[in-house]
């Protein structure tokens, strides 16, 4: 039996992602993030309506989240990090882990929580579901540069998510613990020859990677770390000046732009190597209910099958583009209204122009 489709997707739109992993050139946020923090949230209230998660039984008091791990990169003295902290924010401090806790369970308790604190791994991406104003506290173990791997920090920090994001790293080199011995893809380093092990155990700084199998990285990446508390609590504090929590953070919320409406294009060709492409639209519906110090356009065209985009930030409610428009071409032309610089609103949904 043969199916066809007019149209199939393939993994995630690219419209969707904030982050590349690092496979062609060392991990970063994306040169072109085309998502804002609005989209996000929408994304996690869809969920937890799916899930059926309601704030039934959550504390009612503002708490602090402490996400847990119970096989590797552990925190070993995470009692003493949970009295701490409870006694530092006057705040209820609990623990959860994807071991002990249902999915739905962890999204429950972090939509309602004041401070994540976590270490470096996959489980940060459920900082999507913190309520505004909250604060995510990432951990990183020794010789692991902060700087180096910002997934989370780009998450925290997209337009929108209005979220506080704070990074600890152990510099100590006595409060880690490594495991050279375990297999390579759990940060083993005994299959390699004695000079690079030798060169892996002394050095104080993973160097910039590919991803995914570099064995300097995996071997300090699942290290086990005690926390010096005392540190952390000053790094939190240079930030968090107050008790933490969506109910205290003073936060400008703003009102962000709609998406814009009747947005169309239309393209002129001049002979075989010149082209113009006219793009028009009309003001998002809340703008005129709004006072608003600046309006901008963000526009960005995609020569269909490629990767890169060209960004244009606009004044007006249409445009019309020459620079490396060519003839006898597809483009995927995105726009958004942003007001006061740094309150974006959505794309509208996708123009497929044709020179």
């Amino acid at each position: 039996r043969l199916l066809c489709f007019t149209k199939s997707y393939v993994g995630l739109s690219k419209i969707t992602t904030w982050y590349q992993y690092g496979f062609v050139q060392p991990q970063g946020p994306k040169a072109n993030i085309l998502v804002s923090g609005n989209e996000i949230r929408q994304f996690a209230k869809f969920m937890m309506e799916k899930l059926n998660v309601s704030l039934e039984g959550t504390p009612q008091e503002e708490y602090i989240i402490v996400f847990s791990r119970t096989i590797n990169r552990l925190i070993l003295n995470e009692a003493e990090l949970i009295l701490a902290l409870a006694q530092e924010f006057q705040m209820k401090t609990i623990t959860v882990s994807l071991e002990d806790h249902t999915f739905s369970d962890i999204v429950r308790l972090i939509s309602n929580a004041s401070m994540l604190v976590s270490m470096h791994g996959a489980q940060l991406v459920m900082s999507l579901f913190l309520p505004r104003g909250a604060t995510v506290v990432e951990l990183f173990p020794y010789a692991i540069n902060p700087e180096h791997y910002t997934p989370y920090k780009t998450l925290s920090t997209l337009p929108g998510m209005d979220l506080q994001y704070i990074a600890w790293q152990n510099t100590e080199k006595q409060n880690t613990v490594t495991y050279p011995d375990r297999p390579w893809d759990q940060g083993g380093i005994a299959h390699l020859d004695k000079i690079e092990q030798d060169r892996i155990m002394k050095s104080t700084e993973v160097p910039r990677h590919l991803c995914c199998r570099n064995p300097e990285w995996l071997f300090r990446i699942y290290q086990d770390t005690k926390i010096n508390i005392a540190s952390l609590i000053q790094v939190i504090r240079q930030t968090v000046k107050s008790k933490p929590g969506p109910k205290r953070q003073k936060w400008a919320s703003g009102l962000y732009p709609g998406k814009v409406r009747d947005a169309k294009c239309q393209a002129s060709v001049q002979g075989t190597a010149e082209a113009k492409l006219s793009v028009s639209w009309q003001i998002p519906w809340n703008l005129k209910y709004l006072k608003v110090r600046e309006v901008k356009y963000e526009v960005w065209i995609q020569e269909q099958g490629e990767n890169t985009y060209m960004p244009y930030i606009l004044s007006h409610q249409n445009h019309t583009f020459s620079d490396n428009i060519k003839p006898f071409t597809n483009y995927l032309v995105w726009i958004r209204c942003i007001f006061n610089k740094n309150l974006l609103g959505p794309f509208a949904d996708v123009l497929l122009c044709s020179t």
